[in-house]
Parts: C-alpha cells; sequence; structure tokens
C-alpha cells in the first residue's frame, strides 16, 4: 500500500536551472503553436443583455465591421428568451468563429420577477455541455466548439439618473458566472455633461451593492499603460450603426440626425472604439477568466455527486479511489433495500396467513340454529 501511494504521489526532489552546451531546437516551440492556433482558428463567444430596442444588433455590426442579420423582436414576450447566432470572420489569415447570443423581451414583462434566470441558466447550460464533454470516456476537446460564453456586454439604458433594480438583480446574479462589461447603450441621446455624471453614478451603485464587473488587466507590461487608461472610461458609452453615410469622400457608420451627424469610430463622439480595442487585445485574457468561472462551476458540481480530492482523514485521494468508494455505497444500498423489500414482502406473507388461518377456524366452527315459536 505504502508503495503505491508513493507511486501515485512521487515526491518532488525539486527543479535545477541547467544551461545547454549546443542549440536544442525547442525555441520553435512558439512558432509551432502559432502555426497550429491560425490553422484551428480561434472562438470567441459574446453575450449581448438590454432591453428591446436598445441597439444591441447595431453594436455588434459595428463592432465586427459587418451586418449580423436578425429579425426585429416584439415587445409582447410572455418571458425573456436567448437567441445565438454563429458565423465565421475572417480577417488577414486568422479565422474567428464568433457566437452572439442576445436577450430576447428583458425588461418587457410587467413583472420582472427572476426575468435573470434564463440567462444564469443558459450560462450554466454551456458550461455542463462543456463537463459532459469533458467527462466522455472518447473525446475531442481540441475539435470541440466550446460555447462557453466569454464576456457579457450588459446594456444599461441612458437614462441619466441610475440603475434599474432590474440591473441590480440581473448583474448581482452573474458576476460570479461571467466576465460583465457595463455599456450605455444609445449614448449619443443624453449630453456630454450628464454622460459623464451618469457613468460615476453608475460605477458607484456598482461598488456600493458589491458588483464586481470585468476590469481590464494591468499586470501585463505590454498593455498595463492603455488599461489602466481604459478602465476608467467605464462603463463604455456606446453608438451602435446598421447603416453608413457619407462625410466628404468616405461612408463610414455613423447616426444622421437633423442637428448632426454622430460618427461610430470617432473616439470623441462615443466608446464603440474603445471597447472594439479592448475586446481584442484582451480577449485570450477575456477566456482565461471564462475557464476560472467554468473550474468553479465544475468543483461544485462534481462535489454535488460526491468526487473529493480529500479523503475523511484529510490526505489525497484518485478518482478511481472515490468511483469504488461510491460503487462500494451504492452496492450496499442496494442490499439495505433489498433486504428492506424481502422483510415487508414476509411481513405480508404471514399477515395474508393470519388472515387464512383465521378465516378457516372460523368456518369449521359448528352452526347452532336456534328456533324461536
Amino acid at each position: 500500500m505504502a508503495a503505491s501511494d508513493a507511486g501515485r504521489h512521487p515526491q518532488n526532489v525539486g527543479c535545477r536551472t541547467l544551461s545547454l552546451s549546443a542549440h536544442v531546437g525547442f525555441d520553435s516551440l512558439p512558432d509551432q503553436l502559432l502555426r497550429k492556433s491560425i490553422k484551428h482558428g480561434f472562438c470567441f463567444n459574446i453575450l449581448c443583455i438590454g432591453e428591446t430596442g436598445i441597439g444591441k444588433s447595431a453594436l455588434m455590426s459595428s463592432l465586427f465591421n459587418t451586418n449580423f442579420e436578425d429579425s426585429p423582436s416584439t415587445h409582447f414576450l410572455s418571458s425573456v428568451r436567448l437567441r445565438a447566432q454563429t458565423c465565421e470572420l475572417q480577417e488577414s489569415n486568422v479565422l474567428l468563429k464568433l457566437t452572439v447570443v442576445k436577450t430576447v423581451g428583458f425588461g418587457d414583462q410587467v413583472n420582472k420577477v427572476d426575468t435573470y434566470q434564463p440567462i444564469v441558466d443558459y450560462i450554466d447550460a454551456q458550461f455542463e455541455a462543456y463537463l459532459e464533454e469533458e467527462l466522455k470516456v472518447i473525446r475531442s476537446l481540441f475539435s470541440y466548439h466550446d460555447t462557453r460564453i466569454h464576456v457579457c456586454l450588459y446594456f444599461i439604458s441612458p437614462t441619466g439618473r441610475s440603475l434599474k433594480t432590474i440591473d441590480l438583480l440581473t448583474l448581482r446574479s452573474l458576476d460570479s458566472k461571467v466576465n460583465i462589461i457595463p455599456v450605455i447603450g444609445k449614448a449619443d441621446s443624453i449630453s456630454k455633461a450628464e454622460l459623464q455624471e451618469f457613468k460615476k453614478k453608475i460605477m458607484s451603485e456598482l461598488v456600493s451593492n458589491g458588483i464586481r464587473i470585468y476590469q481590464f488587466p494591468t499586470d501585463d507590461e505590454t498593455v498595463s499603460e492603455i488599461n489602466t487608461i481604459t478602465n476608467g472610461y467605464l462603463p463604455f458609452a456606446v453608438v451602435g450603426s446598421m447603416e453608413k453615410v457619407k462625410i466628404g469622400n468616405k461612408m463610414v457608420r455613423a447616426r444622421q440626425y437633423p442637428w448632426g451627424v454622430v460618427k461610430v469610430e470617432n473616439e470623441s463622439h462615443c466608446d464603440t472604439i474603445k471597447l472594439r480595442r479592448m475586446l481584442c487585445t484582451n480577449m485570450e485574457d477575456l477566456k482565461e477568466k471564462t475557464r476560472a468561472y467554468y473550474e468553479l462551476y465544475r468543483r461544485c458540481r462534481l462535489e454535488k455527486l460526491g468526487c473529493r480530492d480529500i479523503g475523511p482523514e484529510n490526505k489525497p485521494v484518485s478518482l478511481q479511489e472515490v468511483i469504488e468508494a461510491k460503487r462500494l455505497e451504492f452496492c450496499l444500498e442496494m442490499e439495505r433495500k433489498e433486504e428492506e423489500i424481502k422483510q415487508r414482502f414476509l411481513q405480508r406473507v404471514n399477515e395474508k396467513a393470519a388472515m387464512l388461518e383465521e378465516a378457516e377456524q372460523q368456518a369449521s366452527m359448528p352452526v347452532c340454529l336456534v328456533s324461536v315459536f
């Protein structure tokens, strides 16, 4: 037993740093990984949460410079639904499989209790699907289409006042499951002065309610400066447009009003370009954070199934030991239930035999006839 434990948990004798006397060739590993990644392509999944007509589709089209074909939704749905759309985009020799999931009917119901529940269930369902693939005997995670949500763009109505109760409830239910980036939809509908005050108010309410949002990482020297600056722009004031307007000699994405034109890609007009830049710059970090959220979900699910890394005596246990213990526990439970059924059956047999014996005794008793004159 001691030998098997030693084999399963080998002693760590430490890691030494050695110098090479000549070139080996493993310095080409990053190039191999790069070629493999480009060949396989990349995957990114975005969840857009917001009221009907707040500009979710227009923003997605503006962010990725394409037009997502999407049918308009109604305000009269009885419950919140989610609509997913997957497409492949190619820029130079890089392929991106993009999935955009949008809420339909969010905030349209009279009774808004548990409006967020279908969204929570959807995120959990993607975690569960990945867990099931991971636990398969024959699996192929490399070719598996990962549908776990990497980022949630939460659209806030441009009221200029404060967050709604439904916003706080939804954000609180999601901040432990997904990376949340708050955005103010149709930000061109309020003045710049009101917009800055609204941003401060939103961030203050998020902090006071203990809601965690995604912060662009500042520990990487290559992006720390721009990420630190951009974190100060949260929540992003975004404007999207499905149409292009001719300004000078160029056709640009813009929204045209009687008083002027709002250019989607003009950073002095809105933060749409900042959001695009940050999504592309920090895409891998968003995926890494998603893996951390998944690990939390996975741990909770496996613990519910009775899987533990530590045994009763605080000693590490292997998966084989856990399975064997569960099998033994199941067999003992089946034996106990089988014995219960046997005893119940014998009890009923004895009760039936007693009833038959009593009936026979009554049948064998002499019958006395009494005549009354």
